[in-house]
C-alpha cells in the first residue's frame, strides 16, 4: 500500500524482539499445534501471550508450551486480543488465532517486512482463494475488504485477518475501540492514519475445533464496525 511510514526505527528485529499474541477460548484440540509451529519456526526465541477464558484444558497445554497465559472473564474477540496485544513485551507482535488455520512457517517473512520499513503486515487469505474457508465466510470476507476500501478511498484486500505483525509502538499509539470487529479496526486505523501498511499473501488452513463465532450476528457486528471506525478516522 502507498502509504506513508510513520516509524523511523532503524533497527534490525530477530525473533528475540517478537512477542506472538493470541485470545483463546476452548481450544484444546489444536493449540498444541499452534504452539509447537512457533516453537519450531523461532527456535523457541518467540514470547508467547495467550489471553485465556476457557473452561476446557487450553490454559494448561499452553503453559505446558511455554506460553504466558493471562486469564480473563469471556468478553469477546476484541477483549482478549486486545490484552494479549498490549501485554506483549517485545518490540515486534505478531497476532494469530489459536485454531491452527494460521501458517506460522510465514513467521520470518511478516518480520522481514517489518525490518524492511513496514509498521504493519497484514496476512491475506483471500489471494491465494482461501478454500478452507467455509463459501459463507469467504464472501462476507471479500464484501467486508470491498466495503473498507470504499470508505478509506484504498484498497484492502482482507480486513478480517486474524493474522498481522505490528511495531509495537504503534500499537501503544492508537486507542482500540472494537470488541468483534478489531480485526478489521487493527488494520482501517493504521491505513487511515498514514502507517506504512503491507498485506501479505498467506495459506489459510481448515481450523481444528469448532467455531465460537455466528456468521450472521458477527458479520453484522463487523460491517458495523468497519462504518463506525472509517468514519470516526475521516473526522478525526
Amino acid at each position: 500500500m502507498a502509504t506513508q511510514s510513520r516509524s523511523a526505527a532503524t533497527e534490525e528485529y530477530t525473533f528475540e524482539d517478537l512477542s506472538v499474541v493470541m485470545g483463546t477460548y476452548n481450544e484444546e484440540a489444536a493449540i498444541g499445534t499452534v504452539l509447537s509451529d512457533i516453537d519450531d519456526v523461532t527456535d523457541g526465541q518467540a514470547e508467547v501471550v495467550c489471553v485465556d477464558g476457557s473452561s476446557d484444558a487450553t490454559p494448561e497445554i499452553a503453559r505446558e508450551h511455554g506460553a504466558r497465559v493471562i486469564e480473563q472473564e469471556p468478553q469477546g474477540y476484541g477483549v482478549a486480543v486486545r490484552e494479549a496485544l498490549l501485554s506483549a513485551s517485545r518490540p515486534v507482535v505478531v497476532t494469530t488465532d489459536c485454531d491452527d488455520t494460521y501458517p506460522m512457517e510465514q513467521l520470518p517473512e511478516f518480520l522481514d517486512a517489518i525490518n524492511d520499513g513496514c509498521d504493519v503486515v497484514s496476512g491475506d487469505r483471500l489471494y491465494h482463494g482461501a478454500e478452507a474457508m467455509p463459501a459463507m465466510n469467504r464472501l462476507g470476507n471479500s464484501a467486508f475488504a470491498y466495503l473498507a476500501s470504499a470508505l478509506m478511498g484504498e484498497r484492502v484486500h482482507d480486513t478480517t485477518t486474524g493474522m498481522r505483525a505490528y511495531r509495537k509502538e504503534l500499537i501503544e499509539k492508537i486507542e482500540w475501540t472494537e470488541n468483534t470487529g478489531l480485526s478489521a479496526e487493527l488494520l482501517i486505523r493504521p491505513v487511515m492514519r498514514g502507517y506504512e501498511v503491507r498485506e501479505a499473501p498467506i495459506e489459510y488452513r481448515e481450523r481444528k475445533g469448532e467455531t465460537k463465532l455466528d456468521p450472521f450476528q458477527g458479520g453484522a457486528e463487523i460491517a458495523k464496525s468497519i462504518v463506525k471506525v472509517c468514519l470516526e478516522e475521516r473526522f478525526r
